[in-house]
């Protein structure tokens, strides 16, 4: 495990539960393993169900290996996370259309949401990375509101599959790192719709 801790920039990395992009999370979390000191923060359901695509349990040590720390499991756990402001930026990647009307009703329920909620109470970036299947249905209010927080930013998101689910938007996880440092200066990273995936 790492024990440098005088980096740059402290990321909260949390996951929640789309299963679909835990691929595209490893490999932006492997780009990004030597640019931030990286705490990942796992749902209770990205780390404890098995899917398709991942065994829970070798996704978590994927994880923890690649950034060289522990992860936070617990809401007790996330909760310091406020007071003692170790963070100075918080990413949800992927956030679930779940996870994201939870945190615009305040919600806090999971992990994850403590930990955003523990976080936006320092006034610091909390950065989404939306992926869900309902982004331009019954989650698209959720979607604007929190499109219109203070201190809230997204990743760049498109149709991942305009014919077949239309009402579905993935975050351009590539552009991660690009919007962390756009939101880590108070801005948001744009264009914020980009063109549909191929």
């Amino acid at each position: 495990m790492k024990t440098d801790i005088l980096s740059p920039v402290t990321l909260g990395f949390a996951i929640t539960g789309s299963f679909c992009t835990y691929s595209k999370i490893l490999d932006i979390l492997k780009k990004m393993s030597g640019m931030y000191h990286i705490i990942p923060i796992f749902s209770e359901h990205s780390s404890s169900m098995d899917n398709r695509f991942h065994k829970a349990s070798d996704f978590v040590s994927q994880v923890q290996e690649i950034t060289g720390n522990k992860g936070l499991f617990t809401i007790q756990e996330a909760e310091p996370i406020g007071p003692k402001g170790y963070l100075d930026a918080l990413v949800i990647a992927p956030c679930t259309g779940n996870t994201m009307a939870k945190l615009y009703h305040g919600i806090t329920d999971t992990t994850v949401l403590m930990a955003a909620k523990a976080h936006l109470r320092n006034e610091k970036p909390l950065i989404i990375s939306v992926s869900t299947n309902d982004a331009l249905g019954m989650n698209f209010k959720n979607l604007g509101q929190l499109m219109n927080v203070k201190n809230i930013y997204f990743v760049p998101f498109g149709q991942d599959d305009y014919v077949k689910k239309s009402n579905s938007l993935i975050a351009h996880t590539e552009l991660i790192p690009d919007t962390i440092e756009s939101a880590l200066k108070g801005k948001q990273l744009q264009p914020v719709i980009r063109s549909p995936f191929s």
